[in-house]
């Protein structure tokens, strides 16, 4: 038992889309926590932003530009990482974007572009960091799922649902495949959080998350921070293919 839990102390954790919003935050607090933080994101003078200022605040963070459809850069940044910390223990898998459209009249090209990178790119960071942690003795992946990927969308967003329904159902998957690796898997499922993806979505969605989660339906980025620092320590070392919602209690209704 650690005197103080949830330590990353020695570890080396990237964040994909860490730049701003949901990704900030947990990069910053992976940072407080002891990691070394490596902000991936394909904003990358944002990015660049974002680990100076947590190194400014004390923490050890670096900024890398890499946009997470690219299989090939992936691979390249991944194992320039590995080069330079000989290791990789966490990743999170946070970049993702939102088509908000009806289903009648979404276009086919907004719906391969938010499977694209809500989806496919989840799989393909995890399966590139999946062999560096296999080779290197274990680690951790936090996939950002949504609660739209359990119970789906009371409002149109037909692509995001998919998406997120497939990154929940790929966690356990992978969860299960590389157990006897010592990688564990896991997934987070937030309600509304305020960061720039979400603040287009209408009032009146929102009041209806209000009334439909007993905590209320609007969470704060270090309310996911958290829960992914917990999924990413030594001390969910039992917790494998869980997705954890984080919805003010939506999906207990």
């Amino acid at each position: 038992m650690t005197k103080e839990p949830f330590r990353l102390d020695g570890d080396v954790a990237v964040v994909t889309g860490g730049a701003r919003g949901l990704g900030r935050a947990i990069s910053e607090v992976f940072a407080v926590q002891g990691a070394t933080v490596v902000i991936v994101d394909i904003l990358g003078d944002l990015a660049e932003q974002t680990a100076r200022e947590i190194r400014d605040a004390g923490g050890v963070a670096e900024a890398r530009t890499l946009d997470v459809t690219d299989e090939a850069l992936i691979e390249t940044t991944f194992a320039g990482i590995v080069e330079a910390h000989g290791r990789l223990d966490v990743l999170v898998n946070n970049a993702g974007i939102g088509l908000r459209k009806p289903a009648v009249s979404i276009p086919r090209e907004g719906w391969d572009k938010v499977i694209e990178v809500n989806l496919t790119a989840v799989f393909l960071c995890a399966r590139i960091a999946g062999r560096h942690m296999i080779s290197g003795g274990g680690g951790r992946i936090v996939n950002i799922a949504s609660i739209m990927g359990l119970i789906g969308a009371r409002f149109p967003n037909i692509s995001y649902t998919t998406a997120k329904g497939g990154v929940v159902s790929m966690t356990r998957g992978l969860a299960a495949e590389w157990a006897g690796e010592g990688v564990r898997v896991n997934a987070i499922a937030p309600i509304y959080v305020k960061t720039e993806l979400t603040a287009p979505i209408p009032q009146e969605w929102l009041e209806d998350l209000d009334r439909m989660a007993p905590l209320g339906g609007r969470a704060e980025p270090v309310d996911i921070a958290n829960a992914a620092l917990f999924l990413a320590s030594r001390e969910a070392g039992m917790v494998t293919g869980h997705t954890l919602p984080v919805d003010g209690g939506y999906t207990a209704r």
